[in-house]
């Protein structure tokens, strides 16, 4: 995808994810929250400010995994899922990691959380 149909696919998930949820239109932390959220598997509840960042960083994980950067190395004794890198992640600049997180949040909601 070019960078401009990025922004516009990422421009209709956002409106879609604000209209879902009734709310304000989320930033990428949010997205990645949910993201979180979603591959813990169990539901909304109250988390920690540790366990938020942890959720973000099991979102970053899943979506550097569709690039084949991660794999997954299973679940906790709580049930929260462990990742593994598989492959250095380039360096990119702050612009670009913009783009590939957007790129690779839209993948996911399109092939994992299909609007319906």
């Amino acid at each position: 995808m070019t960078p401009a149909e990025i922004n516009k696919k990422w421009d209709e998930l956002l409106m879609r994810i604000a209209k879902d949820f009734d709310s304000d239109t989320p930033d990428i932390k949010v997205m990645l929250f949910l993201i979180g959220v979603q591959e813990l598997g169990k539901g909304p509840q109250k988390f920690s400010k540790r366990q938020k960042e942890e959720l973000m960083h099991i979102a970053n994980c899943k979506l550097f995994s569709l690039m084949g950067f991660y794999e997954l190395e299973g679940l906790d004794q709580d049930g929260w899922p462990h990742w593994k890198l598989v492959k250095t992640i380039p360096n990119y600049t702050l612009l670009e990691q913009e783009m590939v997180l957007k790129s690779l949040i839209i993948t996911y909601f399109e092939t994992e959380l299909p609007a319906e």
